[in-house]
């Protein structure tokens, strides 16, 4: 076989499919945020305003997350040493799951390199622990939740994205006996849209199973600690196992579940992908561990006030525009485009012209034909850099031609 002509063959089909990705060089620097530098490829910069980032509060760069990190840093160096069998458990790891159980009102969590790992273990291992165990999960998962049921091995049911009807369908059709658990999301990202949580968590006490969310894309954002959609809505107690990102909100790196004390440790002692991975780095778990304390505070609260006013702020003015925009009351901003190669087009413009980087989401993150630019407001967006990227939307659908029409998906 001729590998090298194999490999041109699949990379040039996303060329020719206007979906090849391209890493954008850019450099963030402390106390900047949401600026940053792009390093173009002539070797020159250009200063840009970041708007595609997951470091939705700015944590990032907040003091005493910098503070906490830097000090753990000066007392234990960079790596952890081995996973967390072997040298890898510190004071640092201790903490941080405290803080997270804490956040979830749960007894204990278990922090991992990367919620992808989190979803992909755990979801891989319950089968282990509960022979037999049929997993129900919303079509719209994310790809690290149907990654780790698909190595679960056991049964799988897929519902329509939010459809409650079909999962009762659905769960209604097998042996009542058999162990259930219902894996789903609490905002799905794509199109900022909420799940019904309440009505999940009825049908899981009415067959007698377990739930699995995923609250990545809303642990700092929502609630009065930033527990999640699950705290806001008074729901933590019916939630099982719980999934989050340390990398998102939260400003630093890492992914966790949370649930009952025999829950992770069942986790803890049978997934290959807890046991065999190095741990976090302990300054990492200093940083997240600050981050979590101080948005459980008034002042973190403060912080996600001002992220929904200027998440409102953007909707309101792009949907003054005609911009077809995804609204449905998230954090979310998505403006949807329809073509790979006009959704691409337009984030090179923006970047080019406008200093405005946001990256082109298309197949398979989204289904073909529903390519979108997906904004994401800040607290630390002002005003001005709010104005500007309107301007540019604008301006940019006005020369592209491009249809003019709210769109809710």
């Amino acid at each position: 076989m001729d590998y090298n002509a194999a490999l041109d063959l699949a990379l040039g089909r996303l060329h020719e499919e206007g979906r090849y990705r391209t890493f954008i060089d850019i450099e963030r620097r402390k106390g900047k945020f949401p600026q940053a530098v792009w390093k173009r490829p002539d070797g020159t910069e250009k200063d840009i305003t970041v708007w595609c980032g997951n470091d939705y509060l700015g944590m990032g760069q907040h003091p005493a997350v910098l503070a906490a990190m830097h000090d753990a840093l000066d007392a234990t160096g960079a790596g952890s040493g081995g996973t967390r069998n072997i040298s890898g458990t510190t004071v640092y790891h201790k903490r941080l799951e405290r803080e997270l159980a804490d956040l979830h009102r749960k007894e204990a969590a278990l922090v991992f390199s990367s919620a992808y790992i989190a979803n992909d273990a755990t979801l891989s291992t319950l089968h282990k622990l509960f022979p037999g165990l049929i997993i129900y999960s919303d079509a719209l998962n994310h790809a690290s939740m149907i990654e780790g049921i698909k190595r679960n091995g056991g049964a799988k049911r897929i519902f329509r994205h939010n459809d409650v009807a079909h999962l009762r369908e659905l769960m209604g059709a097998d042996d009542p006996a058999a162990p259930k658990l219902i894996a789903f999301e609490s905002i799905y990202s794509m199109d900022g849209d909420f799940s019904p949580i309440e009505a999940i968590c009825d049908l899981a006490d009415e067959f007698g199973a377990l739930t699995y969310l995923d609250e990545v894309h809303a642990v700092g954002l929502y609630g009065p600690r930033g527990g999640g959609v699950a705290e806001r809505d008074g729901l933590t107690d019916r939630i099982d196992i719980f999934n989050g990102t340390l990398g998102k909100a939260f400003g630093v790196f890492g992914g966790y579940i949370a649930g009952s004390a025999k829950m992770c440790d069942a986790i803890r002692s049978y997934a290959p992908g807890f046991i065999f991975t190095t741990s976090l780095p302990p300054a990492v778990a200093a940083g997240a561990a600050a981050s979590i304390a101080f948005l459980k505070t008034a002042e973190g609260q403060h912080l996600r006030d001002a992220q929904q006013l200027h998440a409102r702020i953007l909707k309101m003015r792009l949907k003054a525009l005609g911009m077809p925009i995804i609204d449905h009351g998230s954090h979310i901003v998505p403006v949807h485009v329809g073509n790979p190669v006009h959704c691409k087009m337009l984030s090179d413009m923006l970047l080019d012209e406008f200093g405005i980087y946001v990256q082109p989401i298309n197949f398979p993150t989204v289904p073909r034909g529903t390519e979108r630019l997906r904004f994401t407001p800040s607290p630390v967006h002002d005003p001005k850099q709010i104005d500007h990227l309107v301007k540019g939307m604008d301006a940019l659908w006005a020369r592209c031609a491009l249809n003019r029409s709210v769109a809710v998906a």
